[in-house]
């Protein structure tokens, strides 16, 4: 696949995904004003969740667009690093929300483990803040990406785990569905974070993990459609 046909995908599907995930979130809003008072404390969390997700990938992947449209990535890596940074905050947040969509979808406390889950996610939130992850470079530094998304994976992972260990006893399907997104999302993430520094066609992977938060969010939207 030449360059230019990578390039030529990535800004049609970021363009597509941004309309979709806002759309999304905006149904989930509209969803949320409508339901009874009883749904509106879990509701609004899984609206904020996925809010989150599309603000910080507005920066990320619209920065991306913007980049690409105007020079290349290489002429803006300052702006690309930037919206790098403000999805990597979001996304550590939507991990600590949906940590908290679990306990009171589950009705469950707060022991050791979910601790150290919301623990990771300000762990990696202070790492982000050291200026040894150069977020103004198109590349970042291998080191440090390793770093801080060893704390997201412990954060994404472990609410998966909470997720499809408790939907499973409880017949929770929805939720089930959402447990076995997040973990095709990692399983599409891995190889990125790992080895696309050395063969950047395996970026193409960020296309399938960012299609299972957004079949995530669908499930989240009929879930909470369907909600009486």
């Amino acid at each position: 696949m030449t360059q230019e046909l990578r390039i030529f995908i990535e800004l049609v599907f970021n363009i597509a995904y941004l309309f979709t995930i806002w759309t999304m979130v905006v149904l989930m809003l509209i969803r949320f004003t409508k339901s009874a008072d009883k749904h509106k404390p879990l509701f609004m969390r899984v609206f904020w969740m996925f809010a989150l997700l599309a603000l910080g990938d507005t920066g990320h992947v619209g920065f991306r667009v913007f980049a690409i449209m105007n020079g290349g990535l290489e002429a803006n890596s300052g702006l690309v690093g930037l919206g790098a940074l403000s999805t990597a905050v979001t996304i550590t947040f939507f991990y600590m929300i949906l940590l908290e969509v679990w306990r009171m979808r589950f009705n469950c406390s707060m022991g050791w483990f979910q601790w150290m889950l919301l623990s990771a996610g300000v762990v990696r939130l202070v790492i982000m803040a050291f200026p040894q992850n150069q977020w103004e470079l198109l590349v970042p530094t291998y080191g440090w990406s390793l770093l801080r998304n060893s704390f997201l994976v412990i954060q994404g992972l472990g609410v998966m785990i909470l997720i499809l260990r408790d939907s499973r006893r409880a017949g929770d399907q929805p939720f089930e569905l959402i447990g076995w997104m997040i973990a095709l999302s990692y399983l599409f993430y891995a190889p990125v974070i790992l080895w696309s520094a050395s063969v950047p066609l395996l970026g193409m992977l960020m296309i399938p993990k960012t299609c299972a938060y957004v079949a995530a969010a669908f499930i989240s939207w009929r879930m909470m459609e369907n909600s009486v």
